[in-house]
């Protein structure tokens, strides 16, 4: 398989994880509904991909920790749209 049909592949199963968890969530990452944390949607963003970049680094990259990449792109690209709606 070509890189561009990979780099097709890969972004698709991103945006419909993406798509997947905000129906489940209720658009939580975006707009959070702040009970615990008062934080913005920047500021809880940018803590939950510390958590993801702390598990990578205490246990690395392997197969078991693959999903964690995965969700780590998620939410970059939430902190994107999140930065560009400020």
């Amino acid at each position: 398989m070509k890189t561009r049909d990979l780099i097709i592949e890969v972004s698709e199963e991103v945006t419909n994880l993406l798509l997947e968890k905000n129906a489940a969530y209720g658009d939580s990452a975006l707009n959070p509904v702040g009970i615990f944390s008062k934080g913005d949607a920047v500021t809880s963003l940018c803590a939950r991909i510390d958590d993801k970049l702390m598990r990578i680094k205490s246990k690395g990259i392997t197969d078991a920790t693959e999903d964690t990449v995965q969700d780590l792109i998620g939410y970059l690209i939430l902190l994107k749209i999140a930065l560009r709606e400020e």
